[in-house]
């Protein structure tokens, strides 16, 4: 696409009706990727006997010829890791948008204020002491929100005392730091099991998924995304400033507190199923602003859709590259998204020079 078609094209989707175009669009995409993330891997399906298998519990039965092996591999193997790609990619997406609005920080996802490294740190603990994988008891999960959750309001706290933005991000790396060191503590005490499980949520894999990790994951995630997408307003009015927006009638303490805690309980349940997985919602919400623009009615569902599009396709790479072994998904979008930081800096520091 050249230049002067994407202007017209981020131009058009400023106005409402091209939002919505553009929104609709990326979910025909996500529906899109979604049956090519079911047709591929280890046992071949087509698209045709895709939609036969999904449609069949409807009472649809289409002419296709599918076996035994063919629906269990759908419903017991792809499809909860695919909903658990969407849910997380989605709340990834969706919190790091809602922290940038916050701290109007292009650079502010809940990867680098703590968020994640904290609820990987709090994940790991739980394994040590609790010993709760494989219990069907959702203990992770607590502990990896409760970690998540502190690390965010320490970073907060800490960063927002002498008023300047950048002092959040400061307050981040030293949080990710500290919870980095907590998780090498925890590998160094645990045994040979627990270890790895535990380099299994440094790395990041939606290979656990299944209906019973859904069944006490999905909750969380989906009010997280949900919740967040009522905060648009606040967030477009936190755009101009905190004291302007006090003057319009935003509770901006409340604001700050909801999207923090939000953010944290989401990304606690994703790291707490899917482990640490980097640069989804730093990606997400600047690939859509560049053409929605700041708009957060816009930016945050967009984000979502977005994150579970990068996330799926991600995991569809990781399950099949090196084939019959898996990479890590974590590494996968840590190499696509520090190239992705490098050239948003690379790109603003040329700003800053003309």
């Amino acid at each position: 696409m050249t230049s002067a078609a994407f202007s017209a094209l981020a131009h058009a989707a400023r106005r409402p009706a091209g939002r919505r175009t553009i929104l609709l669009t990326l979910a025909a995409l996500l529906a899109f990727v979604t049956l090519l993330a079911a047709s591929i891997g280890a046992v071949p399906l087509s698209l045709a006997q895709v939609l036969a298998i999904a449609l069949r519990p409807l009472g649809l039965v289409l002419p296709v010829h599918v076996t035994s092996q063919d629906v269990a591999v759908f419903w017991a193997i792809r499809l909860p890791r695919i909903v658990l790609g969407i849910l997380v990619g989605a709340c990834l997406g969706a919190s790091g948008a809602a922290m940038q609005g916050l701290l109007r920080n292009p650079l502010a996802d809940p990867g680098l204020i703590g968020i994640s490294s904290g609820a990987s740190f709090g994940a790991a603990l739980a394994i040590l002491l609790v010993g709760a994988v494989g219990t069907g008891v959702p203990l992770i999960p607590v502990a990896a929100f409760a970690g998540g959750l502190l690390a965010a309001f320490a970073a907060f706290r800490i960063g927002r005392e002498d008023g300047h933005p950048g002092s959040l991000l400061l307050a981040g790396i030293a949080i990710n730091a500290l919870a980095f060191a907590g998780v090498g503590l925890v590998i160094d005490a645990a045994n040979d099991a627990q270890l790895r499980t535990i380099t299994f949520w440094t790395l990041g894999s939606l290979g656990g998924a299944s209906w019973d990790t859904l069944r006490w994951t999905a909750p969380p995630l989906i009010v997280s995304v949900f919740l967040l997408q009522r905060l648009a307003r606040p967030l477009n009015l936190l755009l101009l400033g905190d004291i302007e927006a006090r003057h319009l009638g935003v509770r901006v303490d409340r604001v700050q507190r909801n999207v923090i805690a939000l953010a944290a309980f989401g990304v606690g349940a994703a790291v707490s199923v899917a482990g640490l997985i980097s640069f989804v919602g730093l990606i997400a919400p600047h690939l859509v602003r560049l053409v929605v623009g700041p708009d957060h009615r816009a930016v945050l569902p967009g984000s979502a859709l977005v994150g579970a599009i990068v996330l799926l396709l991600a995991d569809l790479l990781a399950r099949t590259a090196i084939a019959p072994r898996e990479l890590a998904i974590g590494i996968l979008t840590a190499l696509l998204g520090a190239p992705f930081l490098l050239a948003l800096l690379w790109g603003g520091a040329r700003a800053g020079r003309v």
